[in-house]
Parts: C-alpha cells; structure tokens; sequence
C-alpha cells in the first residue's frame, strides 16, 4: 500500500516545476504575479502637503477587515503616493473599471511628481467628504481613507526590502446610484477590470456564482 503511494506521490512530482525563488525561477519571466492573479487593482489617489495631486495604479492591492474597513496597497519603492500619504495621512481608493482601463493606464507612466495624473488620464477630481483627497469622479465606487500604519517589509534575514505596506480605514463610501440595484452593489455591472499575469495582463469578471457557507 505504502509503495503504490510512493509511486503515486513520485509521478506528482514529477508533474510540478518547484523554484526557490533565492534561486531564480529560470523560466522567461517570473510566473509569481501571474500565480497571484486575478488581483484588484489599487488606484489611489492623493495629495501632496503643498497640494499637488497625484493618482496611481497598484497591482499588490487588498481589502483586509470589514469592522473596521481596512484596505491597504504596497508601494514597491518610495513612490509620489506613499510621500502624499505620509505627510497628510489621507488617500483614496477608486475602482478601476473596464470603461476606465486605458485611463486609468496612463497614471502608470512615470512623470514627475508636479504632474497632475487626473488631468493626464482625463479624469475630473471629485472633491472628498472627510478626507482633503479628491476621488475620479467616473469611478463607480470610491473608498476615502485615514492612513493607520506604513510598515516597510522585511525578508527572512530581516533586512529592509524596498516595499512599503500602506494600510488605511475607509471613513467614507461613494457610490454611483446607478450601480445599486435593490440596495446591493452590482460588481458585474461595474465591470472592474484585474491584474491578471505579466506586464500587460488584465482581466475583468465573468461568469459570477454563489457558494454560502456551511453552518453546523
């Protein structure tokens, strides 16, 4: 029994590709993002102590409580964002959606801290509620947020990466009216595009289903 589990176990294996990425992956590009995907994009929008805005896209993006609403991105390197939020301790998280892909692409580029990316992508800044950050006013939802904690990652050595983890509370929810149908918010009407793979890879929901969880 125990060798017929071996074999098993032993034509598994040799089935799988294993990497220790310290080691390399070998492969033409680096499959981790690819892995990690569909993921929602992070497209944060914020402001400068001397008031210049700023709006950028993040693929390491995440929800991370609901009481209190915790949402947070990572910032690989010392970005215009992460300065913005470190002085006024406020940003904004808008949905990106497959209407806005192209203009939401165009705060990817790598312009100077001076330029305004709402006027580069086409967007009109919507003045916030309790934050002093503007959200994308075509945006079907918008998160305003209170910075909680900037944490740079550390490896396994302990020594400092150059990614930083921004982690903010939702004080404030906007939603177009025309995506609540009978009080729930419609995801697929909103049709949020994804992170979804390698350099140009994008994805947007499809075919949606329900799966509740089981009670005892």
């Amino acid at each position: 029994m125990s060798s017929e589990w071996g074999a098993e176990t032993l034509d598994a294996e040799s089935a799988v590709t294993f990497y220790d990425p310290a080691d390399g992956h070998g492969l033409p590009h680096d499959p981790f993002k690819a892995i990690v995907a569909p993921r929602m994009i992070g497209w944060i929008s914020s402001r400068s102590s001397g008031g210049q805005l700023n709006l950028a896209p993040y693929s390491f993006f995440g929800a991370f409580a609901s009481l209190p609403p915790i949402i947070g991105f990572c910032s690989e390197g010392r970005k215009d964002s992460l300065r913005n939020i470190e002085e006024t301790g406020e940003f904004v998280w808008n949905l990106a959606t497959r209407p806005l892909a192209e203009r939401m692409n165009r705060t990817s580029a790598p312009v100077a801290p001076e330029v305004d990316e709402f006027r580069l992508a086409e967007v009109t800044p919507i003045a916030g509620r309790n934050v002093s950050v503007p959200r994308v006013g075509e945006s079907p939802a918008a998160l305003e947020c209170k910075l909680l904690q900037v944490t740079r990652l550390h490896d396994l050595r302990g020594k400092p990466t150059d990614n930083w983890l921004v982690l903010g509370q939702v004080v404030g929810v906007h939603i177009q009216k025309a995506y609540l149908k009978e009080g729930l918010f419609d995801t697929r009407a909103a049709q949020p595009v994804l992170r979804a793979g390698y350099l140009a890879d994008y994805a947007q929901i499809g075919e949606m289903f329900q799966m509740f969880r089981p009670t005892i």
